[in-house]
């Protein structure tokens, strides 16, 4: 065979040859994305399948999975839930959703949500709640979570209950943003199933505190704070999970509290449970500034001859005034009642949870 025909096709070869192999890692790419979308399709089946059983029934209407080639993409119309878990049936309904996760991290969850979301509650109530935008990532492991955030941005709550004359009161909440952070604790997540909670909304609008501090301006609150026993809540958050959340000495231990309201400043921590009666129960121990009443208590007349009281925490009195703040009575849930030191407040009993 002659040199120069020889070249030729060695020449040929090398010019076709990167083709060639795109084509062959095309192919085989699009085989890896494929059986992983096969794969997310039949956990997905599974994983609703397992709610159904627990009483929870998922729909995702119009469901397609797609994200080909980089990323695989669930999405739906709309989302819809309905539970017996509560004794009366809960239907909670969104608009469309769609989970991302990048081919190679499918750890990594990023969730989006179109509002409203709209729910039909036990004993005649129903909410829904309305958002701008809505965010969420989850970051997984094979045995459990790492990290799980949800932003909102201009969330606005509507709760509707019965009244005594038969007709339904409604109460709004609103915020400008809100923030929740979940992780587990690196002390004590394998010995208490402790999970640092972070939460945090800015430009809140909220009646109760409105009425308890007697001032309409809107809140910025910050709360950090760590719940134990959290296994309890792995199939889900109902009356059963919250029964066996209790009777296992669940608790949320609250490291940092801080709500600015306004000119008025309030930090807190502490400890939340429930009691026997299912309703929540513990202590908090707060201070405050620029708050003259709570409630239409002078915060004064509470504070004046506190010394016994306060007797023991010398050094986080010491920490309060150096801050500007005033310490208060503790904040003491009991009895389906709250008390501020001595003195139950006149709001209205809590109710229990379930």
């Amino acid at each position: 065979m002659p040199a120069d025909t020889t070249a030729r096709r060695n020449s040929r070869f090398w010019l076709y040859a990167p083709f060639v192999l795109l084509a062959i890692l095309a192919a085989g790419w699009s085989g890896l994305w494929m059986m992983a979308r096969g794969k997310v399709e039949q956990h997905l089946d599974a994983g609703i399948a397992r709610e159904a059983a627990a009483g929870r029934n998922w729909t995702c209407r119009d469901r397609s999975i797609g994200g080909y080639p980089f990323r695989i993409e669930l999405r739906c119309a709309g989302v819809t839930l309905v539970s017996s878990r509560w004794g009366d049936e809960v239907k909670v309904e969104t608009g469309p959703a769609v989970a991302v996760a990048q081919a190679t991290a499918p750890g990594h969850l990023i969730l989006q949500a179109t509002g409203p979301l709209t729910a039909t509650l036990p004993a005649r109530q129903n909410a829904d709640l309305n958002w701008s935008a809505l965010e969420a990532s989850l970051r997984l492991t094979t045995t459990g979570f790492e990290r799980i955030s949800l932003v909102v941005h201009d969330p606005v709550a509507t709760l509707r209950t019965p009244d005594e004359t038969g007709g339904l009161r409604s109460e709004t909440l609103r915020s400008a943003l809100f923030e929740a952070h979940l992780r587990p604790n690196q002390q004590n997540y394998a010995s208490q199933q402790a999970v640092d909670v972070a939460l945090t909304t800015k430009g809140a609008v909220l009646p109760v505190l409105d009425a308890l501090l007697g001032d309409a301006a809107p809140s910025d609150l910050d709360v950090q704070a760590t719940v134990l026993q959290s296994y309890a809540f792995r199939r889900g958050f109902n009356p059963d999970a919250l029964e066996s959340w209790r009777t296992a000495n669940g608790g949320i231990e609250i490291t940092r509290l801080s709500l600015l309201k306004g000119t008025a400043r309030f930090e807190a921590s502490g400890r939340l449970g429930l009691d026997e009666a299912h309703r929540p129960a513990g202590q908090v121990d707060a201070a405050v500034a620029g708050i003259e009443r709570v409630a239409g208590i002078r915060v004064g007349g509470l504070t004046a001859g506190l010394g016994a009281l306060l007797g023991g925490r010398a050094n986080a009195a010491q920490s309060n005034a150096a801050a500007g703040l005033t310490p208060l009575p503790p904040v003491v849930l009991r009895e389906g009642r709250v008390f501020l030191g001595p003195v139950r407040l006149p709001l209205q009993p809590l109710r229990p949870l379930y």
